[in-house]
């Protein structure tokens, strides 16, 4: 017999999260529970969505489809994540499983799926969009070796010449698709000649097939995507015009999705990003477990908030690591949950 629960809980940042396309200063993530210990999470983007209501609802249906299981196992993990229902949901019920198949066999998460250890997992973090005096404050201060600066505005000329004075220092840039093609290729130009080598998203997906020609001569800068890279479909379609993929859970649907498009990024020789959500300990944990796929980590999603909700993966700066008592995933701290539910 297994038990079943989500729980819908509203998380303070610790301060005002924004990207070209819109802003938060609180994240709404809903938790899957199964036996009272065994978590997933789901969480969308801040401005792609889905709507809390439709994960809420999307959670509610996988769950329907999971109580319908007589046991849990690998096999039941590969069902839930060909469910019929969102991928940020698919997601927390990967994990969910995931860890359950974990905790039960006395296994590392890892090891279940047959991956690497997580080693040297090193994120950046992010300087979000605000006045440029903000900005480039906090670009200077930032003591994180990896830095990435979230661009796609008016301003974005503006920030150029700080990057001049940071020294010692990893800089990258996600334009969230906020720049015009025209933009894109001015910028990709100016951010090359100050040593910035990885940029996401320059412009909208509709024009990734422009992306080689806005590149230009600049062989030293990797061009990312991520938002319109879902899944395996969404990579035979944009790669041969990318250098490399972002790989987000809740937008390919957990881990076995997520491990396949790495696959196919690295038979074709292109870098993987693992990246992340505005998102507590629990959704990243998926991506930290198939982190030996990756060379880039944006998982900085904890870091964001004014509490994590769980231990079990811990960051040393921009150095994450993984407690030895990970098996079975990411422990909920009960306190600071019941302070946030909603």
């Amino acid at each position: 017999m297994i038990h079943l629960e989500s729980v819908k809980i509203t998380l303070p940042l610790k301060k005002t999260f924004a990207v070209s396309q819109g802003a938060a200063d609180v994240k709404t993530v809903f938790l899957t529970i199964l036996n009272n210990r065994y978590n997933g999470e789901a969480s969308g983007s801040v401005y792609l969505g889905p709507s809390d209501e439709e994960i809420e609802r999307e959670i509610k249906k996988g769950l329907a489809l999971l109580a319908g299981f007589k046991e849990i196992d690998v096999d039941t993990l590969r069902e839930v994540s060909q469910f019929d229902i969102n991928p940020a949901a698919r997601a927390a019920l990967t994990g969910m499983i995931l860890n359950y198949i974990s905790g039960e066999s006395k296994r590392y998460p890892w090891e279940v799926l047959s991956l690497g250890t997580p080693i040297g997992v090193k994120s950046s973090f992010t300087v979000s969009v605000g006045p440029p005096r903000e900005m480039i404050e906090a670009i200077k201060t930032c003591d994180y070796p990896i830095i990435k600066i979230k661009m796609g505005h008016e301003q974005d000329i503006m920030i150029l010449d700080v990057l001049e004075q940071v020294q010692g220092k990893e800089i990258r840039v996600d334009a969230n698709g906020g720049w015009s093609c025209a933009k894109a290729e001015e910028m990709i130009f100016h951010l090359s000649k100050k040593g910035v080598k990885i940029i996401e998203q320059p412009t909208l997906p509709d024009f990734v097939d422009e992306w080689p020609h806005l590149k230009g001569k600049n062989e030293g800068v990797e061009l990312i995507i991520d938002e319109g890279l879902n899944n395996s479909r969404d990579y035979d379609r944009f790669a041969d015009c990318v250098d490399g993929i972002n790989i987000k859970m809740e937008k390919c649907g957990g881990i076995l999705e997520g491990v396949k498009l790495a696959e196919k990024a690295q038979n074709d020789r292109k870098k993987v990003m693992l990246g992340c959500m505005v998102e507590s300990s629990v959704g990243i944990a998926q991506s930290v477990y198939m982190s030996s796929q990756a060379e880039y980590f944006d998982l900085d999603g904890p870091l964001l908030l004014e509490n994590d909700i769980a231990d079990g993966i811990r960051y040393d700066r921009e150095s994450i690591k993984v407690d030895r008592e990970i098996i079975g995933g990411p422990k909920l701290k009960r306190d600071v949950i019941e302070k946030y539910i909603t």
